[in-house]
């Protein structure tokens, strides 16, 4: 990334995280993070402006294997489609329409005028191989994820077909911050893309020679099967059984097979949180996804706020209140963040950058965070 001055001079991103330049990709103000406590407004986005890239992503999802489990009449109509490159999954359930969702398209298109029977359900598990403890499944070789719905008694009476696509050449839009050695977490939206971080794992593994191991819970990062997916390149995977059990993997991982950088999807459980800091204070890089569309989503999140170093309620002396002018209970970082960067996947094409802890001491101060776009 370049950031780009009001005066049109490029320097390189590093150096410009503390000019005050407005982007010309005007960011929305957040959410009243501080609706609670008075004095405070809600904080909006300062941004250095990032310069229009050239390079372009390369798409391969194996849809051939994808069409396999889907009832042979529905092929036709998925391959014949115009949205066909938009396609996000395909909903297979029990007595109704079988339906196709795009990406960017509010609702879904109906493939077909005759509802999904039992045998079809049926034929689509038994190519898919059975599901694991989360109900999520995957074809071999792919990047494809299949999530079942059961009835009360176990029976699948639905299915999620979602497409994986091993995306290249999007994580050039962060290639420099690898350059830095700092662990990074994405934060996104279900659908955003998050998944694409897996490029990361060839670029350091490849390109960096670093020792890089991905933590695989539901193998969406390294496809299913056996083998890893060639889109990680030369890191290596370590599969959970058991989604309860990847914060021990992570460990695990660290004691056991010296890695230099741990890729983790996912992060949502306090256990994982706590796993992350711990595998940061023994010097490993940690890149992490986890739900959410902002910065402020992570920091109101009681589950994952340690990901950014937590937040408490400190008061105030008289003194230090009135140098400050503001309440005496405030709200402030209680410890380093784990990740020294957080990037907000808004769109496929549109992150925004904070420097972590920057970007939290700024906003718990009702202050206007620098980021990059």
């Amino acid at each position: 990334m370049v950031a780009i001055s009001a005066n049109s001079r490029t320097l390189p991103s590093v150096c410009c995280w503390f000019m005050m330049v407005e982007s010309k990709h005007r960011l929305h103000k957040s959410n009243n993070l501080f609706s609670s406590h008075k004095g405070m407004r809600c904080p909006s986005y300062r941004s250095i402006s990032s310069s229009s890239s050239s390079h372009v992503a390369v798409v391969e999802d194996d849809f051939h294997a994808f069409l396999q489990i889907l009832p042979h009449d529905l092929h036709q109509n998925i391959l014949s489609d115009p949205k066909r490159a938009q396609l996000l999954e395909v909903i297979l359930d029990l007595g109704r329409l079988p339906e196709a969702r795009y990406l960017g398209v509010l609702g879904g298109q109906y493939l077909r005028s005759t509802e999904v029977s039992m045998k079809e359900l049926e034929y689509a598990q038994t190519a898919v191989g059975g599901f694991g403890a989360d109900n999520r499944s995957g074809i071999e070789g792919t990047l494809h994820r299949i999530s079942a719905i059961r009835s009360r008694k176990g029976i699948i009476v639905g299915l999620t077909c979602r497409v994986g696509r091993a995306v290249t050449g999007l994580i050039d839009m962060v290639y420099d911050l690898l350059h830095y050695g700092s662990s990074i977490l994405f934060v996104g939206r279900p659908g955003v893309g998050k998944t694409t971080v897996i490029e990361i794992a060839r670029v350091l593994s490849n390109e960096f020679h670093k020792r890089v191991v991905v933590v695989d819970t539901s193998n969406e990062i390294g496809g299913d099967g056996n083998i890893p997916h060639a889109a990680i390149g030369g890191a290596r995977r370590m599969q959970v059984t058991e989604p309860s059990l990847q914060h021990k993997v992570m460990i695990e991982a660290v004691e056991n097979h010296m890695p230099e950088v741990i890729i983790v999807d996912e992060i949502g459980t306090e256990a994982e949180a706590l796993a992350c800091r711990s595998i940061a204070e023994r010097g490993v890089t940690l890149i992490g996804t986890a739900h959410g569309d902002r910065i402020e989503n992570i920091i109101k999140n009681p589950t994952l706020c340690d990901l950014i170093g937590g937040v408490e309620t400190v008061t105030l002396g008289d003194e230090e209140a009135c140098a400050r002018r503001c309440q005496k209970s405030v709200l402030e970082r209680n410890a380093p963040p784990t990740f020294y960067f957080l990037i907000e996947m808004r769109e496929r094409h549109y992150w925004v950058t904070h420097r972590t802890e920057k970007s939290v001491d700024m906003l718990l101060n009702g202050k206007n965070p620098l980021v990059e776009v």
